[in-house]
């Protein structure tokens, strides 16, 4: 009888051992989907960049200023919107790079995202080197081939790869790197705005189609921001470095509307599939017009930069950027600061309004 009480008070001390120490250390729950991949530019890149040759690079200071760690090559001083969305996902640690992710990591996920990148193959090309989303895809087709031979079949691999999220976010660079810079580029001289959100949007649609044929089947297909808004259009282009640009965001906001046209179709077309847009444009107007809701008080200004507005280029190596960083809505020229990308991440996720997603938010597409 003692050495049955004894085993029992053990067993008994130790289950509290570890049920404490779980409440202390956070139990690692499972994440929501198996996986995360990631398509993109700059808004999302996390260190594609860093070893090509490229203008568009953000591996050094004041860049990830507060990521733990240091830079990274995000274009941030912190966490981009799709780190705050992995963190929702319940995923324990950050989606690695395409670049330096490697053997079973690669199961988790990976982003494919790079500075600079378009739609289009020429877009951003005045940069430098960069991965436009042609590239992005088919990189996607290395890793798809490699989780074949980890998973030890095709048919395992759709099985795996079909719970998993799909993020996609081009086509700011489209316009920013491309439509908008006459000089460079001959695209505004060939279309009028409307027929160049058509070309965009039926290459787009390919692209993103090959993505279904290589496994993809819950698609998150993010919007184009106001670019027209952004401190370097202010420096440029706005005479009281203040006011949007609005043939800029008209220009967008055409391509936005044909994207969401878009996602309708797709769903039409894949009964098997999921596509869902984010309206980015809408949740960053609410940012713009009302800065002091979210705790924002600069609006038209990068937290670091040169020039007016801080918009001509973006943080220079080892400049000191603003102090009250969670108070800019801007962190460069360009760039969202984290403080915008977590309200961006979270009503991308959990839609606070019923025009932030459609049909349905992120939280709701992990669940089907």
């Amino acid at each position: 009888m003692g050495g049955e009480l004894k085993k029992w008070l053990v067993g008994w001390v130790v289950a509290v051992v570890v049920l404490f120490q779980g409440i202390r250390y956070g139990a690692e729950a499972q994440p929501q989907v198996p996986c995360y991949f990631i398509f993109g530019d700059s808004l999302v890149d996390n260190g594609n960049n860093n070893n090509i040759a490229s203008l568009a690079k953000a591996n050094y200071m004041p860049y990830g200023i507060d990521f733990p760690g240091g830079p990274t090559g995000r274009f941030c001083n912190g966490k981009t919107t799709v780190d705050v969305i992995a963190e929702q996902l319940g995923f324990n640690g950050y989606i690695p790079p395409y670049a330096t992710a490697r053997g079973r990591g690669i199961l988790g996920g990976v982003n494919y995202a790079s500075a600079a990148a378009g739609i289009r193959d020429e877009t951003g090309q005045q940069l430098g080197g960069r991965v436009s989303f042609t590239g992005q895809v088919n990189n996607y087709k290395t890793t798809v081939s490699q989780i074949v031979n980890i998973l030890g079949g095709e048919d395992a691999a759709a099985n795996y790869l079909s719970k998993c999220i799909y993020s996609v976010g081009l086509g700011s660079n489209d316009y920013l790197n491309n439509y908008f810079m006459p000089g460079t580029y001959s695209t505004s001289r060939q279309y009028t705005p409307d027929q160049y959100a058509d070309v965009l949007i039926q290459q787009y649609a390919q692209q993103i189609r090959q993505l279904y044929n290589f496994g993809a089947r819950k698609l998150v297909l993010t919007g184009v921001g106001q670019i027209g808004c952004s401190p370097n259009e202010l420096a440029q282009n706005s005479p009281d470095g203040r006011t949007c640009v609005q043939r800029i965001n008209s220009a967008n906001q055409l391509f936005n509307n044909r994207l969401k046209s878009l996602v309708d179709n797709l769903n039409n077309n894949f009964s098997d599939a999921k596509f869902i847009y984010i309206n980015a444009y809408g949740i960053f107007q609410d940012l713009i017009t009302k800065p002091s809701s979210f705790g924002f008080k600069v609006t038209n200004a990068g937290c670091c930069g040169v020039g007016r507005n801080n918009g001509q280029i973006t943080c220079l190596p080892l400049q000191t950027p603003c102090q009250n960083r969670k108070e800019y809505i801007f962190w460069d020229a360009f760039h969202p600061t984290e403080a915008a990308n977590i309200i961006l991440a979270r009503r991308s996720y959990s839609a606070q309004s019923p025009s932030d997603a459609y049909p349905m938010d992120i939280r709701r597409l992990a669940q089907l």
